[in-house]
């Protein structure tokens, strides 16, 4: 088959009109082009009175028409053989292994799908997870968030099965550059799961929270039927390493005192797993600090949103809500730092997203839907090193960022009224440095569970991100006409965008460069940043390994 990329339509075409505009592009004769299959569609909206799809399609065609088209087209980028992108394993397991089973820490998308390669390729893993499974931890967390419950440290919206990610927009798209092979991997694992197959195709494809929630369910049962493990409630608070200068792992301990024996451990804790970061510390894992941002959230009408980016195609069925990605290069009032959205959610909801008591954190969640009233997304800026110094210990510098977080979330905490509401600043009165009382006209009606307590943002984070947002501000209205509108809503804190330290690891053996048999994996270990990512991590680290374990082997066929 050939690939044909970067074909446009207007919005309202018909099934027709795509064949059509192929048989036009391509100047085929009749009976040439015997079918097409979507491979990925986008929409091109930067012409809000004439937005496009744009398509990406794998054709089937007569032969001759096909040796034709590659000599008429050898030199146009968007016509091209369809690749290969099969996953095909890296190596077996060959009969009955002499060695300990792999293990894997965490069950987020990182852990799960490290669990499920290395179940694909022979080895039965068992997968330790501290928190519950999906079902019992979706109704620990809605509890928490509509106040029937008290808040759990060990099951919330970190810790759990399907990690942080279960309660977000469950979006499947990178910011960097991936293998398209490791991506198909992922979401054909996701659809076999549960997941709609419209991700496979969708440019920006997401999953949103409910689905999500059956998807890491379906994924558990792969693991099991391969023979693999699933354990709940199983923290572990110790790794076990042996004498000598080398420290090769030999097991875990779990809190409950019992411990596990293992020499290839594959550890995916989540970018919240701050016990467990302090005691690899204290074990002298090899680690540095790493960047990252903190915020506010901020919610719009979603209508707003629509209208800005679609224009008079707002509400279209084939758009859908619309997203927004804003930057802005500080100048001299925000001391020159940037500020950046965050994980967007379209028609979604602003949640409490702590892992620790006396701790507030925001973060957004969209269904698949997406038919909430309002948008919301974080406002972040960038926190560099010499932020951290004032938080840093001495021979801990690598624990300062989780030193910072911790201290705004309390200061959060606080603002709220100490019982997990969230501080919260209608924009006006944010730019203008008043705290908010009254409800300014056409105010947003603000989404955040478990509440919100209306005042001012100054105290609940460092003084330089407030200036720095509130510089960003006026530039993103001059790209979303309304964003500074007065009754926009500030809701405090947004810290956990990332890990704040990165364990080391081996840049090819992605071992850690001072423990052997440790596999630092995912977003929490610093090598990750979202679903996508963290779960083609875990492949990768799968892969790392199986290849320390067996004989390398590429099938012909995918598993």
């Amino acid at each position: 088959m050939l690939r044909l990329s970067e074909l446009k339509l207007p919005l309202d075409h018909s099934a027709a009109d795509l064949d059509a505009a192929i048989t036009r592009r391509l100047r085929l004769a009749p009976g040439e082009l015997r079918g097409h299959h979507l491979v990925k569609r986008s929409v091109d909206a930067r012409r809000r009175g004439a937005i496009a799809l744009v398509y990406c399609l794998d054709l089937e065609l007569e032969g001759g028409a096909r040796r034709r088209l590659l000599r008429r087209f050898a030199g146009d980028p968007h016509l091209r053989p369809t690749p290969d992108s099969r996953y095909r394993p890296v190596a077996r397991a060959e009969g009955t292994s002499s060695e300990l089973r792999p293990v894997v820490v965490g069950a987020g998308p990182c852990g799960y799908f490290a669990a499920l390669l290395l179940a694909q390729m022979g080895w039965r893993p068992l997968l330790l997870e501290r928190g519950k499974a999906v079902k019992e931890r979706t109704a620990d967390t809605f509890g928490f968030w509509q106040g029937r419950r008290r808040f759990d440290p060990g099951s919330n919206v970190q810790f759990g099965e399907g990690g942080a990610g279960t309660f977000s927009d469950g979006k499947l798209y990178s910011q960097v550059s991936e293998n398209p092979t490791y991506i198909r991997k992922v979401l054909e694992e996701l659809v076999a799961a549960g997941a709609d197959p419209e991700i496979l195709t969708l440019h920006h494809p997401h999953i949103g929270t409910f689905k999500l929630a059956t998807v890491v369910r379906g994924l558990r049962a792969r693991i099991e039927a391969l023979g693999g493990e699933v354990r709940f409630g199983q923290h572990v608070v110790e790794l076990l390493l042996g004498d000598g200068p080398e420290r090769r792992l030999a097991g875990v301990r779990l809190a409950d005192g019992t411990c596990i024996a293992t020499r290839h451990l594959v550890l995916a804790p989540g970018h919240s797993a701050r016990d467990t970061f302090a005691m690899l510390h204290r074990l002298g894992v090899a680690m540095e600090p790493k960047p990252f941002a903190v915020g506010v959230r901020i919610e719009h009408p979603q209508a707003l949103v629509d209208r800005a980016r679609w224009g008079e195609a707002a509400g279209h069925p084939r758009l859908g809500p619309a997203e927004y990605k804003l930057v802005h290069h500080g100048g001299e009032a925000g001391a020159g730092r940037s500020v950046y959205s965050f994980c967007m959610c379209p028609g979604g909801l602003v949640v409490g997203a702590t892992s620790e008591e006396g701790c507030v954190v925001t973060n957004g969640m969209s269904q698949h839907s997406r038919r909430e009233r309002n948008a919301n997304s974080g406002l972040v800026v960038p926190i560099s090193q010499e932020d951290l110094a004032p938080y840093a210990q001495e021979g801990a510098e690598a624990l300062a960022g989780i030193a910072f977080q911790r201290h705004w979330e309390r200061q959060a905490f606080d603002a709220g009224g100490g019982d997990y509401r969230a501080p919260a600043q209608w924009l006006e009165d944010f730019l203008e440095h008043r705290p908010s009382q009254e409800s300014p006209p056409e105010a947003v009606v603000g989404s955040y569970q478990p509440g919100l307590r209306f005042g001012s943002l100054d105290g609940c984070l460092p003084a330089y991100v407030l200036d720095a947002i509130r510089e960003a501000l006026p530039a993103f209205a001059r790209r979303i006409p309304g964003y500074a509108m007065a009754g926009a809503l500030l809701t405090g804190v947004e810290t956990r965008t990332s890990s704040p330290l990165r364990l080391l690891r081996h840049p090819t053996e992605l071992e850690s460069l001072n423990t052997p048999g440790l596999f630092p994996a995912g977003e929490g270990a610093g090598h990750a940043g979202g679903i996508l990512s963290a779960a083609i991590d875990g492949i990768k680290v799968a892969e790392a390994v199986a290849l320390s374990l067996g004989t390398p082997h590429r099938s012909t066929a995918p598993p």
